[in-house]
């Protein structure tokens, strides 16, 4: 036959020290409603921000570079990336490849011939194919040809059809330019040598002018075989340009990086950051708040010493007796977690619908894992008063 606890419980003395009480009861609310809306929010921002917009191969593309300082300009040694440098860069976990881009270490200068009279000094580089975006069949070269395939940026034609006019030259199409000869001089270590380059395709994702990897492999090796500086850029393959483990890395290393791709991610780390701490500081009030509801119970167990002391002796068990005082406060608990609850998906249901203007991205229901955490607090409270008011009843 079961004993009932009612009968027994007005020889509990609850009602003293009521403000330390209320204090608790106030005190765990705003520390539970402060952690499940931090809860929430962090997972409003992974979800906005936290998914990349990646390009249609399922990857960005980021160019890397070192930065020039006051010390190292003039030395162009030093403001290039190493072979060891390329190796740890490729090692890192959060990247899904690295490609160097190669420069030409000779003099060039670029004409447009007696169609586009237009010359000037400018650069090579060349990439891997994997990292470049329109690659054509007849992007190739064998040593020995003087036609040369070249991919160029599509900001730089842009740039080129602005300022045409005001020098007096024509504008053109992609399609006019694809098919007019221009011509490479190439200058260097004792040598000339003259090339017909034709753009084979336009690069959205590199802003350069691309050659095969073998001609320029072959002429920097001919009209500049001693200088050999690394790599001046490298670029990166990532599923996620605003991975915080990238974003720390390219701090931590002072590397330049494209931050129009990464000011996602950066925005996303300081916001999450102020939720976290927010996160963290619910946390110790619910923390301070069973501490000072334990306070409390061990107040109550001190008044009511001798009316325990009498039903032990009458032969109530410590274990039945820590039970019972304990379950008296699980409703308590459930309202008041439940009632933070219920507040942080009136708050979400705001924040979705009129800060947000109802983005898909989000969900109107609070996430599934902050009415886990909640069900945990009131396990976690109900767990640490059944101990506390047991050890208090031990000690009788």
């Amino acid at each position: 036959m079961s004993l009932s606890f009612k009968p027994i419980q007005p020889l509990l003395q609850t009602g003293t020290n009521a403000a330390s009480r209320w204090f608790s009861y106030i005190g765990l609310g705003v520390g539970v409603l402060l952690l499940l809306c931090s809860v929430q929010m962090y997972i409003n921002i992974q979800q906005l921000v936290g998914e990349a917009k990646v390009s249609s191969t399922g990857y960005d593309f980021i160019s890397i570079t070192k930065k020039v300082t006051n010390e190292t300009a003039g030395q162009p040694e030093k403001n290039a990336f190493s072979e060891a440098e390329l190796a740890d860069i490729k090692g890192q976990p959060f990247l899904d490849g690295a490609s160097p881009l190669v420069a030409s270490q000779f003099h060039i200068k670029i004409s447009g011939g007696e169609i586009l009279p237009v010359s000037t000094d400018f650069f090579l580089e060349s990439l891997e194919d994997e990292f470049i975006d329109t690659v054509p069949p007849s992007f190739k070269w064998e040593p020995g040809q003087i036609n040369i395939p070249v991919i160029v940026s599509s900001d730089f034609f842009e740039a080129y059809n602005i300022f045409a006019p005001g020098q007096g030259l024509p504008q053109m199409s992609q399609e006019t330019i694809s098919g007019l000869p221009l011509i490479i001089n190439a200058e260097g270590n004792g040598q000339q040598g003259k090339f017909i380059a034709k753009i084979s395709a336009f690069s959205d994702r590199v802003n350069s002018i691309l050659v095969p990897k073998s001609f320029l492999d072959w002429a920097n090796k001919t009209f500049a075989p001693d200088k050999q500086f690394g790599y001046s850029r490298i670029f990166i393959k990532t599923k996620d340009a605003n991975n915080a483990e990238l974003l720390n890395y390219i701090d931590k290393k002072g590397f330049n990086i494209n931050k129009d791709k990464t000011k996602f991610g950066r925005t996303k780390q300081v916001i999450q950051g102020i939720f976290t701490g927010l996160g963290v500081f619910g946390l110790l009030v619910v923390v301070m708040a069973l501490m000072l509801f334990s306070f409390y119970l061990q107040l109550v167990i001190a008044r009511s010493r001798d009316s325990l002391q009498l039903l032990l002796l009458l032969g109530y068990s410590p274990l039945w007796l820590s039970k019972n005082v304990s379950k008296k406060f699980i409703p308590i608990y459930v309202l008041i977690v439940l009632s933070a609850l219920i507040l942080t998906q009136i708050m979400q249901w705001a924040f979705h619908r009129f800060a947000m203007f109802s983005r898909e991205e989000l969900s109107t229901p609070i996430h599934w894992s902050v009415v886990v955490i909640a069900i945990a607090l009131i396990i976690l409270s109900a767990i640490t008063n059944y101990r506390l008011v047991k050890k208090q009843l031990q000690s009788l």
